[in-house]
C-alpha cells in the first residue's frame, strides 16, 4: 500500500551494500531536491542492511553465496512498507537486478541503463568510456552490453591499476583508505586518459565516497549522484 502523499512517490533503497555508500546516497538526493522545507524532500524508506552475503565473494571469488534471496527479501519487504519504487545502489549488485525486479510489483531504477544512457546524452560522440569499478564488473561484463546500444567501449584500468581500485573499495567499506591509495587511484584514473578514455564513471558507490579525492581532467560521471537525480525526477514526478 502507497504511503505517499499527492502526486509524490516514496523511494525504497535496498542498501548496506556498503552501509556508508547507502547513506552517501541519501546525501546526494537531499542535495538535489529543489526543497524549500523538510516537506519538500523526498520520502525514503531505507534497509540499511549490511549482512547481504557479498558480492565480492559471490562473483570475484566465488565461495559466497549468492546475494539474490536477502536482495528479493529487502524488496519485498520495502513494498510492503510502502515503496512507490525501488533502487539499488550497489553497481555490482545490479548482477541481480533481474531476480529482484521479478519479483515485486513496483519499478526497479536500473543504474547501469541509467548511468550509461545520461553519460552518452551528456557525451553524444562518445566513444571510449573508462570505468572505475569493483573487478567483479569486469568479470561479468555489467556496463558493456547497455554502452555497446551507444556504439561505447568500455575501458578499465590495466591489471596493476585494477588491483589499486579494488584496495580501496576494500578500504572504504573498513573505513582506513590511506593518501597512498588515493595516489594510486588517481594513477589508475591516467592509466585510463592513457588508454583514450574520453571520460571516467564511478561505477561503485564506495568510490562515489571518494569523488572529491578523484584528480582528472576528464569528464566525471558518478553514478551515485546520477540515480540520485533519477529518484529526485521519479519521486516529484519531473517531466
Amino acid at each position: 500500500m502507497s504511503i505517499n502523499t499527492g502526486n509524490e512517490k516514496v523511494v525504497g533503497i535496498i542498501g548496506g551494500m556498503g552501509p556508508e555508500a547507502t547513506v552517501d546516497l541519501m546525501r546526494q538526493v537531499i542535495a538535489a531536491t529543489p526543497a524549500r522545507d523538510d516537506i519538500d524532500h523526498v520520502r525514503m524508506l531505507v534497509d540499511n542492511n549490511p549482512k547481504v552475503p557479498s558480492r565480492i565473494k559471490a562473483i570475484i571469488e566465488g565461495t559466497g553465496e549468492s546475494p539474490a534471496p536477502c536482495m528479493i527479501e529487502m524488496a519485498r519487504g520495502l513494498e510492503n512498507q510502502g515503496a512507490d519504487f525501488l533502487v539499488i545502489p550497489c553497481n555490482t549488485a545490479h548482477h541481480y537486478y533481474p531476480d529482484v525486479a521479478a519479483a515485486v510489483n513496483i519499478p526497479v531504477l536500473n543504474l547501469v541503463k541509467l548511468t550509461s544512457e545520461s553519460v552518452k546524452k551528456a557525451q553524444p560522440d562518445l566513444s571510449k568510456a573508462g570505468l572505475l569499478a569493483s573487478s567483479a564488473l569486469q568479470m561479468i561484463h555489467l556496463y558493456e552490453p547497455w554502452f555497446e546500444k551507444h556504439d561505447v567501449e568500455v575501458l578499465y584500468p590495466q591489471s596493476d591499476d585494477q588491483q589499486v581500485v579494488m584496495a580501496l573499495i576494500r578500504a572504504v567499506k573498513a573505513n582506513n583508505s590511506t593518501a597512498e591509495q588515493i595516489q594510486a587511484y588517481n594513477r589508475a584514473a591516467r592509466n585510463l586518459a592513457d588508454q583514450g578514455a574520453q571520460c571516467l564513471i564511478l561505477a561503485c558507490t564506495e568510490l562515489s565516497v571518494m569523488s572529491d579525492r578523484l584528480e582528472t581532467s576528464l569528464p566525471v560521471y558518478d553514478a551515485s549522484k546520477l540515480l540520485a537525480q533519477a529518484i529526485v525526477r521519479e519521486a516529484l514526478v519531473c517531466e
